[in-house]
């Protein structure tokens, strides 16, 4: 299909995001990408766990003792509905609506500076503890692992405002559509890895 092409929602593709070989090859490398970044934080995943509770401030500060799990399941309902809300997002954009489009992303981008928030705020009130990056292997295997997941919710942040704001007068079009579905998909990535970061390293550090 011509990525100029006018459309109406009558004649609007059905999966927008893969009607061009352009769309497809952008879902392909994001794909890709993300089986890379699965790689990376397996490793990570891998590092906290058999460095939790180790060092001087790992045996000061016990996992159990220290993480508060009704901030971290605060946290982790943010993120799960900033998911819905990118579904429903996709859902108006393949209904040819790019103002449902701009709604839903705007209040996925809302919700997700509400979680990103409440995680400065965790990382502060550790610090202020005395449970700082470099005191222990337990404490950087902690914050390496919770503060990569935090970047890349700021990437993910920052890619959907932009995407908004560069797209406010165009609507939608078979260009930027993948965009779109791009996002959310890496969105939904974030969410997935919280939800592992949630059970590994808060419910089972305080439930054992």
């Amino acid at each position: 299909m011509d990525l100029n092409q006018k459309f109406t929602p009558q004649t609007w593709p059905k999966h927008p995001e893969q009607a061009t070989m352009e769309g497809k090859n952008k879902l392909v490398g994001l794909w890709i990408f993300l089986a890379s970044d699965t790689v990376l934080f397996a490793s990570v995943f891998a590092t906290y766990i058999a460095l939790k509770d180790s060092g001087p401030a790992g045996m000061e500060f016990a996992a159990k003792d220290l993480y508060e799990l009704p901030l971290a399941f605060v946290m982790t309902m943010l993120l799960l509905t900033s998911s819905l809300t990118s579904v429903y997002a996709m859902y108006h954009m393949r209904n040819f609506n790019y103002s449902g489009v701009r709604t839903w992303m705007g209040i996925t981008v809302l919700l997700g500076l509400g979680f990103l928030a409440l995680e400065i705020y965790e990382f502060q009130h550790y610090v202020h503890i005395g449970f700082g990056y470099t005191q222990s292997a337990f404490s950087s295997a902690f914050f390496t692992l919770v503060g990569m997941h935090g970047l890349h919710v700021i990437i993910g942040l920052v890619w959907i405002t932009g995407l908004i704001i560069r797209n406010s007068s165009r609507g939608l079009n078979l260009y930027n559509a993948p965009k779109f579905f791009a996002a959310s998909l890496y969105w939904h990535f974030i969410d997935v890895v919280w939800v592992f970061i949630f059970t590994v390293v808060y419910l089972m550090g305080v439930v054992g």
